[in-house]
């Protein structure tokens, strides 16, 4: 091991209890600290968990876990507003299925089996200013090396490391780059909700994903529960505290009506779905890139470093990557070295990915002559989406934790 003995994890969402999860495999000690007071059980809607994500899990042993929270899905069906099937794609039949999971099943699957190993998460636990050995930011500094961490209920932390998993509004991003950039806004605002399957046509383990006249509808259906989200296009940002001051009733009329004319089972799910379901996440936002990852004893982690949006399907599986990714560095090399490693290894694949769903959201939010243009191309498109080997690079992301870090130039010479 690289001689780092404590960490310090800055988010308790998805990606702060697997790198603590990971670190701890690695032999460091984490701690996770949490801004929110309690568990965040209830809270954001359904997501994906893609191959990847679960080959990443499965190298700290955390995969049948989550797998146990969520539903399998084989491959998407791409339709257009008119019910046309343009495509079916889904990744190679030798990875683990893609999981359908709702994200507090996924966050309490990944709490449990965190806490289950003695890992501790401290909650009301909101970041006011790090305290660097070498570098301070905000003031001040920790004697004989490493980190402090500053909460605003008076209490601080102190390590060797400190992990930003904060999010894409990340407190630590800022304290490291006060000009880091701002999330992109993609110009379209994200609901989803759960109803009852009866009677409806099942899906099976596919998704659907229809290009809809007037907005983007996604949808499961099993007999026992069906799933669904959209995505409204809306000329200007709504943070999900604004949105969720419009009541759901409202938003239920209005996803509707944006449906109307689509030959999809959208306006009936939609319509079956309680008030008190909607799960409404606000504007879905990127960031393009972030020019600093790292700086002195911090490092950033998922969607504070490689923030993508909900349409890449990828945020979460990314997230989980990248901890496992940084444990092992943490493990095998120096604190500098293993930073610079760790973001050699994934920039590129995140910013690619990150690219890949910017494209996307433009093909959701098209207006009428775009949408036109659109719908007679993306059959012609679609037709390359036929082998699942073109997202081998995508899905297929084996870790091999036990294998030694060796950075890029020491491997060439």
């Amino acid at each position: 091991m690289a001689g780092i003995g404590k960490a310090i994890v800055i988010g308790g969402g998805i990606g702060g209890p697997v790198a603590a999860m990971a670190l701890q495999q690695a032999g460091i000690e984490a701690t996770v600290y949490e801004a929110y007071d309690g568990p965040a059980t209830g809270v954001g809607g359904a997501l994906s968990i893609a191959p990847n994500g679960r080959q990443a899990l499965a190298a700290i042993g955390a995969d049948a876990a989550v797998a146990a929270a969520g539903r399998p899905m084989r491959a998407m069906v791409m339709q257009s507003w008119t019910g046309k099937r343009l495509a079916e794609f889904g990744a190679p039949e030798r990875l683990p299925a893609q999981l359908l999971i709702w994200r507090s099943d996924l966050y309490r699957a990944l709490y449990a089996e965190a806490t289950r190993r003695g890992i501790r998460i401290e909650h009301g636990k909101r970041l006011v200013s790090l305290h660097d050995a070498t570098n301070a930011h905000g003031g001040g500094s920790v004697h004989g090396g490493g980190v402090r961490a500053a909460f605003a209920d008076g209490s601080t932390a102190i390590g060797d490391v400190l992990i930003g998993a904060d999010g894409i509004r990340s407190t630590v991003r800022s304290a490291i780059d006060p000009d880091a950039p701002a999330p992109r806004y993609a110009g379209l605002l994200g609901f989803g909700a759960r109803c009852t399957g009866e009677g409806l046509v099942p899906t099976g383990p596919k998704m659907h994903m229809v290009f809809g006249k007037r907005a983007f509808f996604g949808y499961q259906i099993e007999p026992d529960e069906a799933g669904w989200f959209a995505n409204l296009p809306h000329p200007t940002p709504m943070r999900a505290a604004e949105a969720q001051r419009v009541p759901t009733e409202e938003w239920l009329r209005r996803i509707a009506e944006a449906f109307r004319d689509d030959r999809t089972p959208a306006v009936e799910m939609v319509r079956r779905s309680r008030p008190e379901d909607l799960v409404i996440t606000g504007g879905l936002e990127d960031i393009p890139t972030v020019p600093v990852w790292h700086k002195a004893s911090v490092v950033l982690l998922g969607d504070a470093a490689h923030a993508t949006s909900p349409s890449s399907g990828q945020g979460a599986s990314l997230a989980i990557e990248s901890a496992v990714q940084l444990a092992r560095c943490l493990r095998d090399l120096p604190v500098p070295q293993a930073f610079a490693e760790y973001e050699r290894m994934r920039r590129e694949r995140v910013e690619r990915i990150i690219k890949m769903a910017s494209r996307t959201n433009a093909d959701k939010a098209a207006g009428p002559i775009a949408r036109v243009l659109r719908d007679a191309l993306m059959p012609i498109a679609m037709k390359a989406f036929g082998d699942p080997e073109k997202f081998a690079w995508q899905f297929d992301y084996p870790i091999d934790f036990a294998a030694p870090v060796v950075p890029l130039a020491a491997a060439v010479r």
